[in-house]
């Protein structure tokens, strides 16, 4: 089979449009072309009114090897077919523990299982479906339960998010066709196997993880919700330590030498908890900032111009950044066309924002993230947790600035490009639940942080003309984009001072997303599983 690349099409083109590119591309006969498949379908909309779709294809064409030979710019389709590294021996005593059941976790664990490990799986919050229930619960002004929502729970927060599987992550082995695979045979629409940008959406996640989980307990792994691990037992070595057991929230004792631990970007008692047993971790930098709102067609009409609207397009997205003058960045992030923007707080008297779209993106807004850089060493210097008092901090000053009801502060963006408190909405509407109180952002972020965003805005605007318009909305606060530790982890992917345990995903500080999390979840997994086979 013959891989072929940057075939460029109009957006509107025929059925026989994309046979007659093979053709013309190889220089071979109808009869030489035996079956073709859509690898990948991307777009370019640099020029609106003559927007091109691009494809990759895997092309099947009698004499193969000729044409490989003739043209250097055709080549052979790589095997990416995922293979397992390891089978579980039938004599195996112990079973492996995986702390965590967002994408991380869950792919850890089905990796696991399908190997025949059979995994023990903890997760402190609840089952998917419950958790669904706590959460649009607490959007609709019903107490906050610390231990299910936005962030904890079955499914993670990816759940409660865009729903996106695309990443910048590097991926040679190919885990992520793997990751695709699992999703599509869980439910996921076949498309994310080809479009460039693929999602998924909160609603169909819910299904799709509930069957995965079911896989796994299938296989002979066992899934704990409402369980929290407490405390390492570990022994002291003379460099480090080596994991032996875990003491559970229910009481209980788990023995175990060898854990994944995925608990996500939000697990701060965790964090604290294994710093305090001695566990290295790091600060590492994240970014906070705001939700911005506008309206989704002015996205769209910026973008595609009169093409938007089109069903292969569908709702437009972008990407932005913004190097300041004061030495920061200012960067779009996790942008939900046709989305929301919803509660994502995990504690009590705090206010977090984050943004949600359904498969169909068709709500009126767009959002996204817009956030400043911080910097360890520049920010929050010393204590390697210190990242987590400073968003801890902002989140506070969110609550007191919305009212202390779990509102979130919010204002105008030309109020706030101005520096005056917003009195009243204009046409763009807020998306956020439980509601939103006007006030002055500026009083919310440090001055860095206010300072770079009112650069970085009208300069967002002569890429996206509007951007910057005055009744656009601004929502805070945005903390939580990525973990402000990493749990520092060898080349055998375990800890570098504790032997057994294996930091993983986007809390440890290696993931970034669902895609780039289920990514990391199959190579750890990987790697305890081949530890088992050496011991």
């Amino acid at each position: 089979m013959l891989r072929l690349t940057d075939i460029k099409l109009p957006l509107n083109h025929d059925e026989q449009a994309l046979e007659q590119a093979i053709l013309r591309k190889l220089a071979i006969k109808k009869q030489q072309l035996q079956a073709f498949t859509i690898f990948r379908r991307g777009y370019d909309a640099r020029n609106k009114r003559d927007i091109q779709l691009i494809y990759t294809l895997d092309v099947e064409v009698t004499g193969e090897a000729e044409l490989l030979a003739q043209d250097s710019s055709v080549r052979a389709t790589p095997d990416m077919t995922y293979k397992f590294v390891a089978q579980a021996p039938s004599d195996l005593a112990e079973r492996p523990v995986v702390v965590g059941l967002g994408p991380c976790g869950l792919f850890a664990a089905l990796i696991l299982a399908q190997m025949g490990f059979k995994p023990i799986v903890l997760e402190r919050g609840k089952a998917v479906r419950e958790r669904t229930k706590d959460t649009f619960g607490f959007w609709r002004k019903q107490p906050l339960n610390p231990e299910s929502n936005v962030q904890f729970g079955e499914g993670g927060a990816g759940t409660f998010s865009d729903g996106k599987l695309y990443s910048q992550v590097k991926d040679p082995k190919h885990y992520g066709r793997k990751v695709l695979h699992e999703f599509v045979a869980a439910g996921a629409p076949e498309e994310i196997m080809y479009v460039s940008k693929p999602h998924i959406g909160t609603f169909r996640l819910v299904n799709m993880v509930e069957k995965m989980r079911q896989q796994i307990i299938d296989l002979g792994g066992e899934v704990r919700f409402s369980t929290r691990v407490e405390k390492l037992d570990l022994e002291p070595l003379a460099e480090g330590y080596k994991l032996k057991g875990l003491h559970l929230s229910t009481g209980e004792y788990l023995s175990c030498s060898k854990m994944v631990l995925a608990v996500g970007h939000s697990a701060r008692d965790t964090f604290q908890a294994l710093y305090d047993q001695g566990v290295y971790i790091e600060a590492k930098p994240f970014s906070v900032g705001f939700r911005i709102e506008h309206e989704q067609s002015m996205i769209d009409r910026c973008r595609f111009g009169d093409n938007a609207g089109h069903p292969i397009l569908g709702a437009a997205d972008y990407k932005l950044v913004h190097h300041c003058k004061n030495g920061r960045s200012v960067y779009s992030f996790c942008m939900c066309p046709g989305g929301t923007v919803v509660a994502a707080t995990s504690e009590e008297g705090r206010v977090v924002t984050n943004g949600m779209s359904q498969y169909s993106r068709n709500e009126r807004n767009a959002n996204s993230a817009i956030v400043v850089g911080i910097d360890p060493e520049r920010d929050y210097p010393g204590h390697p947790l210190a990242g987590i008092d400073l968003q801890r901090r902002l989140e506070e000053q969110a609550f007191k600035a919305g009212g202390e009801n779990y509102h979130a502060p919010a204002q105008l963006i030309g109020d706030f490009l101005s520096g005056k408190p917003s009195a009243e909405l204009g046409e763009v509407q807020p998306s956020y639940t439980p509601g939103i109180t006007l006030t002055d952002l500026s009083k919310v972020v440090p001055d860095f942080v206010t300072a770079a965003i009112r650069e970085a805005i009208p300069a967002f605007d002569r890429q996206i003309k509007g951007f910057a318009k005055p009744d656009g909305l601004l929502t805070g606060v945005e903390t939580r984009t990525s973990s402000p530790v990493c749990i520092k982890r060898g080349k055998d992917y375990q800890s570098i001072n504790v032997q057994g345990l294996y930091p993983a995903g986007e809390g440890a500080g290696y993931a970034g997303g669902i895609w780039s999390a289920g990514i990391d979840g199959i190579r750890v997994a990987e790697a305890l599983a081949l530890a088992y086979l050496e011991d």
